[in-house]
């Protein structure tokens, strides 16, 4: 997609700077006795993919506009690249691009004019780019349409294109997935991945939690305004070392191992499978007093999370501790 220019200079730079992508440090956003943003601190490493996460109203919006320079904080700071985006915002936000909700297309130019009207505003936009960029976000074949006659999920797309007008090395996507069909996604996603691959740094809010947990090393979740957690995505869906386990009868199944002071705690879930723990934590520990018991399983698989499943106890329980 890029020169390799700008990715060995991008190489060259992260391997002179380790400072994060970007730095939230006790960022805070009031409105007056509503607090939007509560003493937040985030850090995003260079080059990864990182999920920003919250139910409606938790503040990320909010924060991401704090990110942008579109609004001030009313306490901490941002910064980019180890510099306070505030007092060096020009020279900062140069190595940023964004996608706010919906973008601000302009409806009655076509798609390649979009490109070529916010390129002007950015300065230096070959047409050689533009093809570039119109090709990662498959718009080629629409790009001579007027952006009226454009789907939503076309539309998103297009917005996209138009963050990596400026070959970004940290890119801010406010629900990138927004109007895309099952195919739209899964391009989305390569196209993350592919950034990503290419040294640059991806901050992704959204709500389509089993695209962020395929795509995102690590995420933060938010509600309120305040951090509930900051994990990386495998510790989150590790699960608590429980197994499933799949086996004919398993109601006398289950009884045989609830007499073991490892199974006391087991159950049965909706679908009839025996969640337990193992002997010494062990899945071939609790095949071998299965099959001595005599109920051979037909799967026994350490049980997991989803992160759909984190997200939603996470945010359940900040509610119910009032935080």
């Amino acid at each position: 997609m890029n020169s390799a220019a700008p990715q060995a200079n991008f190489a060259a730079a992260t391997q002179s700077n380790s400072a994060p992508a970007l730095e939230i440090k006790n960022l805070s956003k009031t409105y007056g006795s509503l607090i939007a943003v509560d003493h937040l601190n985030i850090a995003v490493r260079q080059g990864e993919i990182f999920g920003f996460l919250g139910p409606n109203g938790a503040g990320k919006t909010t924060t991401i506009r704090m990110i942008l320079g579109l609004i001030t904080p009313t306490g901490g700071a941002v910064e980019l690249f180890g510099k306070p985006m505030l007092q060096q915002k020009s020279a900062v936000l140069a190595r940023v691009g964004a996608l706010i909700e919906s973008p601000a297309l302009h409806t009655y130019l076509s798609g390649r004019d979009n490109l070529r009207a916010f390129g002007h505003i950015l300065g230096n936009v070959s047409e050689k780019r533009i093809d570039e960029i119109l090709a990662v976000v498959d718009l080629q074949a629409r790009a001579k349409d007027r952006v009226q006659t454009y789907s939503l999920g076309m539309k998103q797309r297009l917005g996209v294109a138009i963050a990596l007008l400026n070959n970004p090395d940290l890119l801010v996507l406010d629900e990138p997935a927004n109007g895309l069909d099952p195919a739209g996604i899964v391009e989305m996603r390569d196209l993350m991945r592919q950034l990503s691959a290419e040294g640059k740094t991806v901050f992704l809010s959204s709500h389509v939690l089993t695209e962020v947990q395929q795509i995102c090393s690590r995420v933060s979740i938010i509600n309120h305004g305040k951090l509930i957690i900051d994990a990386t995505v495998e510790s989150l869906t590790k699960g608590s070392g429980k197994f499933i386990v799949t086996a004919e009868n398993a109601p006398a199944a289950l009884l045989a191992i609830r007499k073991q002071p490892w199974g006391a705690d087991a159950l049965l879930d909706e679908q009839n499978r025996i969640i337990t723990q193992a002997p010494q934590n062990r899945g071939k520990d609790l095949i071998g007093f299965m099959v001595s018991a005599g109920f051979v399983p037909d799967l026994v698989a350490l049980q997991e999370e989803n992160l759909e499943e984190v997200f939603l106890r996470l945010t359940n329980d900040s509610v119910k501790a009032g935080r």
